[in-house]
């Protein structure tokens, strides 16, 4: 998932833009968080949440054609969990990744699949390559005004662009109230990043995105629930002494909403699509 800065969401959605250079997450505290991920790893891999089927199919039906026999490049693949998903829907996959912990993470869990070390910003990949260059959860690491015309210098004629996050379904009240806990802590409005997602994409206005949401749940144990939380970047490159007593609050209040110990986390996957000339 590496490569500009997202904010926390409660269920564990990253949420979406990029940032400016004048956010107070800009610059080296912005590095730190892009690079946090790394010593967590294994933690990410474990708790993170997947995506549903139907985000493919909306692919699928953006792009006019099926994943089956694309090539396609999913950068800042992180440990590999849309990877996987573009792989089983027999997409001919490469991920790009530019770290140390999560490349190494990515071929432990998918040895078969290759993994190049690279960023969106200067993708390692030749002119006209790839039908499809995917970005689950990372296109707020990079920086649009390079990362846009990369992407479209590997596109064949015809491509797309995809990016796609979880995002917390706000709409659940104990979602909500979530959030609002999450940003009192630290410190950014979650809700409004959510809303931001399109104009931030591509502040340049070269692409045409079409916007497809695609709602879907999964049920967890509250200990997988806190764990996915804390493998943000906002939380890994927090203070430990504030963190700890925050997590210990939620679990409080995670189990007041759920006695029974499994979560429901209700998410919306936010997808962007933009194809090129054919």
């Amino acid at each position: 998932m590496t490569t500009s800065a997202s904010a926390h969401h409660p269920t564990g959605a990253d949420p979406t833009p990029d940032l400016p250079a004048a956010h107070p997450t800009a610059g080296p505290a912005r590095a730190a968080r892009a690079h946090s991920f790394n010593a967590a790893a294994a933690q990410y891999a474990a708790n993170r949440p997947s995506y549903p089927p139907a985000l493919f199919d909306a692919i699928e039906d953006l792009t006019g054609r099926p994943l089956t026999g694309a090539r396609v490049a999913d950068v800042g693949a992180g440990t590999g969990i849309a990877t996987a998903l573009l792989h089983a829907r027999g997409a001919d996959v490469v991920a790009v990744e530019p770290g140390d912990g999560m490349a190494a993470q990515f071929r432990r869990t998918l040895p078969g699949i290759p993994v190049i070390r690279g960023t969106g910003d200067d993708l390692p990949l030749s002119d006209a390559s790839v039908d499809l260059v995917t970005y689950a959860q990372a296109w707020h690491w990079t920086d649009p005004a390079r990362a846009v015309p990369e992407a479209l210098r590997v596109l064949r004629p015809g491509g797309a662009l995809a990016l796609w996050w979880n995002t917390d379904a706000l709409d659940v009240p104990w979602i909500a109230e979530a959030a609002d806990r999450v940003s009192r802590h630290v410190g950014i409005d979650v809700s409004a990043e959510k809303r931001n997602v399109d104009r931030t994409a591509d502040p340049s206005g070269r692409l045409d995105f079409t916007r497809r949401t695609v709602r879907w749940s999964r049920r967890v144990p509250v200990d997988t629930h806190l764990a996915n939380i804390g493998s943000h970047s906002v939380f890994l490159v927090g203070d430990a002494e504030r963190t700890a007593p925050f997590l210990a609050e939620e679990r409080e209040h995670l189990l007041r909403a759920f006695p029974d110990g499994v979560v429901e986390e209700v998410y919306e996957v936010v997808l962007l699509l933009a194809g090129t000339p054919a």
